[in-house]
C-alpha cells in the first residue's frame, strides 16, 4: 500500500501536522516563489476537523496582473512554443518531480482535500501521476503537427496548402477542490506538452497541492520563467481578471455549470477559447434483465468521496420489476458504508470540503423532503463520529425515493452523498428519463446483455458512459459533457487539440514546363 501502516493508524489531526511542515505557502510568478506583493495570506482548514491547517498567499489584482503579464512575456518572447524538445525534457523534469514527493503529496491531499486515503490510490493521486504528464509529454513526439493538402491553384500552377497546429497562447487553468491534482496534471501536461503557457488558479480551499507544483517548477525543472505562474486567492474578483484580460486566450475550468456561464460571458469580449468541464446529475440504468448483485455496489459507489464528484451516478433509474428490492437492499447498505477520518483505510466517506457545502448538501435534502420525498437512509448529519472529527463537514449517505424525474433533488447537482432512486418501465422510458436533465456528463446501464446495455448507451446524450462497469477514465480517454455539462473535452487526443490553433498556408509553385 502507498503510505505506511503507522501513518494509516494516525488520525487527520497527525496528518494535519505532517501536512502543514512540508506544505508551500508561496505562489509562482514569472519564475520567482514569492508571497503576495501585500504580504496578504489566507487560511488553509482541514475539512476532517475543521482545524487551522495553516496559509496560502492572498494574490490581488497586481499579482494576477503580474502573473498574466509573465505569462504573456513568456509566449511571445521565448522559444517555449516552437522548442519541442525542450517542452518533453521539462515535462520529463516534473514527472520525477513529483514522484520524489509523492507520498508528501498523498498526505496533503488527504488534509486539505478531506479525501479518503483509498481514493489516493486511484483517481485522485496514483491514477493521474501515472499518465497525466507521460501521455501528452508522447504526444509531442507522435502528434501530426502538420499536414499538406495538394491541389487546386490557378492557371496550371501547383497549390501546395500546409495545415499547421500551433499553440494557443496563454491558458487560464481554474482548477476544483475535489480532484485538484487530478484535474491540475490533466490540464497542464496538455497545454504544456501544445507549446502553450499557463496560469493555474487552484481553489482556495484546496491551495498546498498546486503551490507545491510551483515550487518543484521553479527548483526541479528547466521550465523556462513565465511558463507556468501559480496563484493563489479568495477572492473571486481577482480570480475573475482571468475571464476578462485579453493577454488571456484560452480560459481552461473546471468546477459549477453556474461559474462556467459566467467565465463564458466575461471571456466573450475578447473572444476566449473556452474548455469548460461542468456539473452532473448522471443516471445509472438498472434493466430488468440485470445481476442484482451489482445494484447495491453500483448504489454505494456514489458515496465516494462524499459524493463530491461531477460524474457521480447520483440518479438511480431502476426497473419497477427490480425496484422495490433495489430500495430496501440499497437503504439498508447506505446505513453500513464507512463514514469517517479519511486517513482510516476503510473510509468510503470522508468530508465534504467546507461548512457552506455542508449547508448545501443539507439544503438539498430538507428541500426533498418538503416536497414529499421519502428518506429512507441517512438524511442528516453523521452521529457518533469521534471527538477529534466533531469540527469537520460530514454527511450522512442519503437514500431519497418518492419523487419523480421533475424534482429539484433529481434534477440538480448536489455534490454529497445523495442517491435518488427512480423506477421506469422499459427500456424507452429509462432512456427519456436518463436525458430529461439539463446535464450530460456520464451515466452507466446495467445489464446482462452487453448488446443492450451498448444499445442504450448509444442512446444517451452525454460525454461518457459505462456498461456494465466499464470504466472511461484514462489520460488518453476524452472526457467532458453535453448540454450543461460543458464544452471540449479534457485529456485523449481531443483534449490535446483544444490546446492548439489551426493555421492553413498555401503556397503557389509554377509547374515546369
Amino acid at each position: 500500500m502507498s503510505s505506511t501502516a503507522a501513518e494509516r493508524a494516525d488520525t487527520s489531526v497527525q496528518w494535519g501536522e505532517r501536512a502543514a511542515r512540508h506544505a508551500e505557502s508561496r505562489m509562482l510568478i514569472d519564475g520567482e516563489l514569492a508571497g503576495a506583493a501585500s504580504g496578504a495570506t489566507f487560511d488553509n482548514h482541514s475539512p476532517a476537523t475543521g482545524a487551522l491547517l495553516g496559509v496560502t498567499a492572498a494574490a490581488d489584482g497586481d499579482d494576477m496582473d503580474r502573473a498574466i503579464a509573465a505569462a504573456r512575456r513568456a509566449f511571445d518572447t521565448t522559444d517555449w512554443s516552437t522548442n519541442r524538445e525542450l517542452r518533453k525534457r521539462c515535462l520529463q523534469q516534473l514527472q520525477a518531480a513529483i514522484e520524489g514527493e509523492k507520498e508528501d503529496l498523498r498526505t496533503e491531499l488527504v488534509a486539505e482535500v478531506g479525501c479518503p486515503v483509498m481514493t489516493t490510490e486511484s483517481a485522485q493521486l496514483d491514477w493521474p501521476l501515472a499518465e497525466s504528464l507521460r501521455y501528452p509529454a508522447g504526444l509531442i513526439d507522435d502528434f501530426e503537427w502538420e499536414r499538406v493538402l495538394d491541389g487546386g491553384g490557378l492557371f496550371g500552377d501547383r497549390n501546395v496548402r500546409t495545415v499547421v497546429k500551433e499553440a494557443v497562447g496563454v491558458v487560464a487553468a481554474v482548477t476544483p477542490s475535489n480532484f485538484p491534482i487530478e484535474v491540475i496534471l490533466n490540464k497542464l501536461g496538455p497545454a504544456l506538452a501544445a507549446g502553450n503557457t499557463v496560469v493555474l488558479k487552484p481553489d482556495p480551499h484546496t491551495p498546498w497541492n498546486a503551490t507545491r507544483l510551483g515550487r518543484l517548477i521553479a527548483e526541479k525543472t528547466d521550465i523556462p520563467a513565465g511558463v507556468v505562474n501559480v496563484v493563489t486567492t479568495p477572492s473571486n474578483d481577482v480570480a475573475g481578471l482571468l475571464g476578462t484580460d485579453a493577454r488571456v486566450d484560452l480560459v481552461s475550468f473546471t468546477g459549477s455549470t453556474a461559474v462556467g456561464k459566467l467565465l463564458m460571458r466575461q471571456g466573450a469580449e475578447s473572444m476566449k477559447r473556452m474548455f469548460l468541464e461542468l456539473g452532473g446529475k448522471s443516471a445509472a440504468i438498472v434493466l430488468d434483465d440485470a445481476n442484482p448483485a451489482v445494484i447495491v455496489p453500483t448504489a454505494v459507489g456514489v458515496c465516494v468521496h462524499a459524493g463530491q464528484a461531477c460524474a457521480a451516478t447520483s440518479r438511480m433509474l431502476v426497473h419497477r420489476s427490480l425496484y422495490d428490492q433495489a430500495v430496501a437492499e440499497i437503504a439498508t447498505a447506505y446505513q453500513f458504508v464507512p463514514v469517517g477520518d479519511p486517513v482510516n483505510s476503510g473510509t468510503l466517506v470522508g468530508p465534504l470540503i467546507s461548512a457552506a457545502q455542508k449547508e448545501r448538501v443539507l439544503a438539498a435534502i430538507d428541500g426533498a423532503r418538503r416536497d414529499g420525498a421519502e428518506i429512507v437512509a441517512g438524511g442528516g448529519e453523521v452521529a457518533g463520529l469521534p471527538e477529534h472529527l466533531a469540527g469537520g463537514h460530514y454527511v450522512a449517505p442519503t437514500v431519497i425515493t418518492g419523487v419523480d424525474n421533475s424534482a429539484a433533488i433529481a434534477q440538480q447537482e448536489v455534490f454529497g452523498p445523495v442517491l435518488v432512486l427512480l423506477p421506469f418501465d422499459d427500456d424507452d422510458d429509462a432512456v427519456r428519463l436518463a436525458n430529461d436533465s439539463a446535464f450530460g456528463l456520464a451515466g452507466a446501464v446495467m445489464s446482462r446483455s452487453a448488446e443492450r446495455g451498448m444499445a442504450i448507451a448509444r442512446r444517451i446524450r452525454t460525454g461518457a458512459f459505462g456498461v456494465n462497469g466499464g470504466m472511461f477514465y484514462g489520460a488518453d480517454a476524452p472526457f467532458g459533457g453535453y448540454k450543461s455539462s460543458g464544452i471540449g473535452r479534457q485529456c485523449g487526443i481531443e483534449g490535446f487539440a483544444q490546446y492548439l490553433e489551426t493555421k492553413t498556408i498555401a503556397r503557389r509553385e509554377r509547374r515546369q514546363g
